[in-house]
């Protein structure tokens, strides 16, 4: 892929993925997804963060597309959008 050769949309795509992995807390969260769906609260658990701090960076994961929310009744999981590493 040449970047120089991207369109606009696809440059802005690669930008928010970019951003979203070099986040050390993002790459252990999507870490943590690999073995399976978790709500935001398991996710919270293995960080000595906020909830805010956490959903903010579950936040920057679903913009850039590397993760999507399913809803189940009254709670959220999270889970790795598979398609986008197949890509």
């Amino acid at each position: 892929m040449n970047i120089s050769t991207l369109c606009e949309e696809d440059s802005v795509a690669l930008s928010h993925t970019l951003k979203a992995i070099s986040d050390p807390v993002r790459r252990e969260i999507v870490e943590l997804l690999k073995s399976g769906s978790r709500s935001a609260g398991d996710i919270a658990s293995h960080f000595n963060l906020s909830s805010a701090t956490v959903s903010y960076h579950l936040s920057q994961l679903k913009k850039a597309d590397l993760i999507r929310e399913i809803r189940y009744k009254n709670f959220i999981y999270y889970e790795i959008n598979v398609s986008v590493f197949e890509e």
